[in-house]
C-alpha cells in the first residue's frame, strides 16, 4: 500500500486536503469517490522512480480544466477524442458491455499512443475498477469535465446516455471553436502578407531607389516622407537581427505576462472591451458556460461541482472570477440567477432564462437552450466580424504600400521636372 496526498472538493463545494492509503492511483480515486469527494489533485508519496510519471499526471489533473475547453496531449487531438467518445457511446447504446466496447475501440484504433492508453484503461476496467478511475489516470487527455460526467453516468447507471450527451457537447464545442478560429485566419494571412511586402520593399526596393536619388539629385534635399521611408529602410537593414530579437522578446514577454494571474486578468478585460472582437469572445464564453454547465447538470453532477468544473474550463479569467463568487453564494444557499445577474458579466436574457429554469425545475434544459441560441449568435458574430475585417485589412494594406510608393515617386517627379526644365 502506498500513501497518497489528495486535494478534493466535497459535495458542499468546499476544498479538502488529506492523505489516504491505496494500492495504486485507481484505488485511491475510487476510495475518494466513495467518500463523496471530487478529486482535483492526487500525489503519490512513496517512491520517486516509477511513480514520478503518474505523479506529474495527477498534479496535472488540477490544471486540466483551465484555459477553456479540453486539454489534449500528444496521444490524440480534440477531434479524435470527440470521435472516440461518439463511437464508444454508440457501442454501449447498441447493447455491448463496456469492456467489450473498449476492446472494439482498441482494435480499430490506429494511433499507437492512444491505443496504449485505451489498453491501460481496459485493463483497469477488467480488474474491477470503474471507467472513470481509468480515465482519471490520464488527465492530459480526459479532463475533469470528461471524468466527472462519466463518473456521474456510472453512478446513475446511464453511462451510454452520458457518453452520448458528452459526445454531443464536444461536437458542438469543437464546431464553435473552429468557427471562431476561422474568423482569425483571414486577418492573420493578410497581416503576414503585409509584413512580408513591407520588409521586401524596405530591403530590396527602397535601397535601389535611394542609390538612384543620390546619383541623379546630387545630394539635394529629399521630401520628408521619402526621408522617413529611407530612414526606416536603413534601420531595418542595419538592425535586422536586433529587430528580430526585439520582436521575439516582446512575444515572449507577452506570453509570460498573460500566464500570470494579473496579466491574464488584464488581457481578458482588454479583449472583452475590444469592438466586435470583445462581443464575439463574450458570447462564445457564455455559450461554453451554458453548454458545459447544462450538460453537467443533466448528467447528474451536483450543482456546486458543476459550477466548479465549468469555472475552470471557461477560458476567461473575468468570467471565471465572476463564477467563483457565484459558486460561493450558491454554496451559502442562494439561488443561481440572482448572483449571476449581480456580477454583470452575463446578459439579462441569460440570467432571466436561468431564473425561469430554476423556478420550473428545468435548469439543465434551459441552459442547453441558452447555449443553442448563443451558438447561433456566435455564427452571426463571426460572419459580421469577417465581413468587417476583410475591407479594413485591404484598406490598411493598400495604405501601407501606397505610402511607400508615393514616398519613392515624389523625388522622381522632381527629377522629371529638372530634366524637362533643362
Amino acid at each position: 500500500m502506498a500513501k497518497y496526498s489528495y486535494t478534493a472538493i466535497d459535495q458542499s463545494g468546499k476544498q479538502k486536503t488529506g492523505k489516504i492509503d491505496a494500492a495504486d492511483d485507481a484505488e485511491a480515486n475510487a476510495k475518494l469517490s466513495g467518500m463523496g469527494l471530487m478529486v482535483s489533485g492526487l500525489t503519490k508519496e512513496a517512491s520517486k522512480s516509477k511513480g514520478g510519471g503518474r505523479k506529474g499526471q495527477a498534479k496535472g489533473a488540477a490544471k486540466s480544466g483551465g484555459g477553456g475547453g479540453f486539454h489534449i496531449g500528444k496521444a490524440i487531438n480534440q477531434e479524435g477524442l470527440t470521435i472516440f467518445t461518439r463511437q464508444l457511446a454508440t457501442l454501449l447504446q447498441a447493447g455491448l458491455p463496456l469492456l467489450r466496447g473498449l476492446e472494439v475501440m482498441i482494435r480499430q484504433e490506429k494511433n499507437p499512443a492512444f491505443k496504449t492508453i485505451l489498453t491501460q484503461i481496459a485493463d483497469n476496467v477488467r480488474s474491477g475498477n470503474n471507467l472513470s478511475d481509468g480515465l482519471a489516470q490520464h488527465p492530459k487527455i480526459f479532463d475533469r469535465l470528461f471524468v466527472n460526467m462519466v463518473r456521474a453516468g456510472e453512478a446513475g447507471g446511464v453511462l451510454d446516455v452520458v457518453l452520448s450527451r458528452l459526445a454531443r457537447f464536444m461536437e458542438k464545442a469543437l464546431k464553435t471553436k473552429k468557427k471562431v478560429k476561422s474568423a482569425m485566419i483571414y486577418p492573420s494571412v493578410v497581416i503576414t502578407v503585409a509584413v512580408a511586402i513591407v520588409v521586401g520593399l524596405m530591403i530590396g526596393v527602397v535601397p535601389r531607389f535611394q542609390q538612384i536619388f543620390e546619383e541623379m539629385l546630387g545630394g539635394a534635399q529629399l521630401p520628408a516622407l521619402t526621408r522617413w521611408v529611407i530612414g526606416f529602410s536603413d534601420f531595418i537593414q542595419n538592425n535586422i537581427i536586433v529587430s528580430i530579437i526585439i520582436v521575439v522578446v516582446l512575444v515572449v514577454a507577452f506570453k509570460f505576462g498573460i500566464n500570470t494571474t494579473g496579466g491574464r486578468m488584464l488581457w481578458d478585460r482588454i479583449t472583452l472591451r475590444m469592438p466586435k472582437i470583445g462581443g464575439l469572445l463574450q458570447i462564445a464564453a457564455i455559450s461554453r458556460f451554458a453548454r458545459t454547465f447544462g450538460t453537467l447538470l443533466s448528467s447528474g453532477v451536483p450543482i456546486l461541482q458543476a459550477l466548479q468544473i465549468t469555472k475552470e474550463i471557461i477560458g476567461n479569467s473575468v468570467i471565471e472570477s465572476a463564477l467563483e463568487k457565484v459558486h460561493d453564494r450558491v454554496r451559502d444557499g442562494e439561488p443561481l440567477a440572482a448572483p449571476l445577474e449581480q456580477q454583470r458579466v452575463f446578459p439579462t436574457m441569460v440570467t432571466s432564462m436561468i431564473d425561469v429554469g430554476e423556478e420550473t425545475g428545468e435548469l439543465a434544459e434551459m441552459l442547453n437552450r441558452i447555449a443553442d441560441n448563443y451558438d447561433e449568435d456566435v455564427d452571426n458574430a463571426v460572419n459580421s466580424l469577417t465581413s468587417i475585417i476583410e475591407p479594413i485589412m485591404i484598406v490598411v494594406l493598400a495604405l501601407i504600400v501606397g505610402v511607400i510608393v508615393i514616398a519613392l515617386f515624389l523625388p522622381i517627379i522632381g527629377i522629371i521636372q529638372q530634366l524637362s526644365g533643362g
